[in-house]
């Protein structure tokens, strides 16, 4: 076998296992089903509400996808690029909306949401969404506070310290993280991420799953 060959065989064998690799996380951390509430009905709690925060605003007759997520889950990191890539690709018709949902086995999951809405609060979440996921791998799953690193970001980003400090150390930046988490866990998400089209929550098997409930959820329009 000619060495070129032989070469690209190797590659592609490595991206494939990667793919697979990356595949299985999704598929652990997205394995939750919605439960039913005591008296047998479907969780009651509103997919997204008024102050939600929306990345993406597809205006009048767009679709509406909604993500709650954790910044420091894996899964969520793997979905990152894919998630970009559909916001740009469906740009004006869909309207993006994410929201916290910590989940407790993350250290850093709550700090890095703190983070997060603190720079929502200067008009930055987009910002810090893209800062936190792109960097995941160099403090996720961290054993001690990360929230020095998280600050670090904020300067970079150019934000004003004394009012990020200010909202991170506030009561009610928690209490708007725990709004979503409490939502969340109201309405069955017990894991990350989760997505909802048009209010439809998805059950992930595959990558493809989320596009093509975009897909038909625009045909359906």
């Amino acid at each position: 076998m000619k060495p070129g060959v032989k070469a690209g065989i190797v590659t592609a064998a490595v991206v494939v296992v990667l793919m697979l690799i990356v595949f299985v996380v999704v598929i652990v951390n997205q394995n939750g089903k919605e439960p039913p509430t005591s008296d047998g009905s479907a969780p009651s709690a509103p997919v997204q509400r008024e102050n939600s925060h929306v990345l993406d605003d597809g205006g009048e007759g767009a679709i509406t996808v909604v993500e709650f997520l954790d910044f420091e889950c894996e899964a969520c990191g793997a979905f990152y690029p894919i998630v970009e890539d559909l916001r740009a690709k469906y740009d004006g018709k869909i309207t993006y909306v994410v929201r916290y949902f910590p989940l407790p086995g993350h250290l850093n999951s709550r700090n890095a949401a703190l983070a997060a809405e603190a720079a929502a609060q200067q008009g930055r979440l987009d910002d810090m969404y893209r800062e936190l996921f792109e960097t995941q791998a160099e403090w996720g799953e961290a054993q001690e506070s990360r929230a020095d690193v998280f600050r670090g970001f904020a300067e970079q980003l150019g934000l004003d310290m004394p009012a990020y400090d200010k909202a991170v150390a506030d009561p009610a930046t928690t209490a708007r993280i725990d709004v979503d988490f409490n939502d969340g866990q109201a309405l069955g998400v017990d894991s990350t991420p989760t997505f909802y089209v048009d209010g439809e929550k998805l059950q992930l098997q595959q990558f493809d799953d989320l596009e093509n409930a975009i897909k038909a959820a625009l045909e359906t329009q």
